[in-house]
């Protein structure tokens, strides 16, 4: 079961980040206190009360607001009142969106309950129109997150020093061939 994230979930959310970051699953830098994981947290604060996260662009030095809704998720045998035990964001493409962000807590993991999240998530409004993915290529769980991808439709499309990223086989063309230029052409920004 999925209900719109909302500040509220800030708690949840930061500590599924820390987990997964000093587990591998997300940048690492985020995993501890410092200026860096304080100014993403802020920044991710403000995208669950007003929707979008505020970010710089690495080539123009741009800033740029980038819509990120996003969900909690119970599995479907919760009981009232519990605490929801995972979460996606997906951040807005020029069209369509990415997962950007995904997590569950260790406790739930290999129950099943990872594939139900990626499910419920797809099967929202923006995971409908959600054309790429990206994964912690140092997380421990990255071999089965590719093969549940690909069991959803999504194919790995090549890798940066970070990340390992999928695109939807059902993408429009010209997005596909704009994800795979730009990781052939050179290295993306992480």
């Amino acid at each position: 079961m999925l209900e719109p994230v909302h500040v509220r979930h800030l708690g949840l959310l930061r500590s599924l980040i820390r987990e997964g970051a000093a587990d591998g699953s997300f940048d690492h830098d985020l995993a501890v206190e410092s200026k860096d994981s304080s100014e993403f947290f802020d920044k991710l604060k403000r995208a669950l009360v007003n929707g979008y996260f505020v970010e710089q662009d690495a080539r123009t030095g741009r800033i740029d607001t980038v819509a990120v809704p996003g969900y909690v998720f119970w599995p479907d045998d919760r009981r009232a009142g519990s605490p929801p035990i995972g979460f996606g964001l997906f951040r807005a493409l020029e069209e369509g969106y990415e997962l950007w962000l995904a997590g569950l807590e260790f406790a739930h993991r290999g129950e099943g309950r990872g594939r139900a999240l990626l499910t419920a998530l797809l099967a929202s409004p923006p995971g409908r129109e959600t054309y790429a993915v990206r994964v912690q290529r140092t997380s421990r769980y990255v071999a089965q997150v590719t093969h549940l991808l690909a069991e959803l439709g999504f194919t790995a499309v090549g890798d940066t020093q970070r990340l390992r990223w999928f695109v939807r086989d059902n993408a429009p063309r010209h997005i596909a061939a704009r994800l795979h230029e730009t990781l052939s052409a050179r290295r993306p920004v992480n």
